[in-house]
């Protein structure tokens, strides 16, 4: 099973949050986890954060960032390809999105993924009206 998780899901994988049980456990049935190349930016942007607002110590943040970057290697990430580029326009076009959301639905969209995980309203909704099956954690 092919699971896109978009960054505000995926962080739940290294913060202790409600949703992150869930989050587990997509990411022990999937045979496929399929992230979007800026999730891996937005995903430090939001460790670096909860560092400078001293909620994760720096030893923890190492640790988190160590263990993304390990997920990452067994990961399938999405490039910005045409196809990409033209579904993520789709998807600015027929819903409300901001541009970062936009390229994650065009991203699972390109994967053809079986399941859509997101903590964000306007991305399941969007999920949702594009035909992903969609979890909201």
């Amino acid at each position: 099973m092919r699971v896109f998780f978009d960054s505000s899901a995926f962080v739940k994988r290294y913060i202790a949050e409600e949703g992150t049980e869930t989050v587990l456990k997509w990411c022990n049935q999937a045979t496929e986890l399929c992230l979007s190349g800026i999730a891996i930016p937005e995903i430090i942007s939001a460790l670096c954060r909860l560092q400078r607002e001293n909620r994760i110590t720096p030893l923890q943040y190492r640790h988190m960032k160590t263990m993304l970057m390990a997920d990452i290697l067994d990961a399938s990430i999405g490039d910005l390809t045409p196809e990409v580029i033209r579904q993520t326009v789709a998807a600015l076009e027929n819903n409300i999105l901001c541009g970062m959301d936009a390229i994650h639905l065009g991203s699972a969209l390109t994967f053809k993924a079986d399941v859509f995980v997101s903590a964000d309203d306007r991305q399941c909704a969007a999920a949702a009206n594009a035909g992903l099956h969609v979890d909201k954690v």
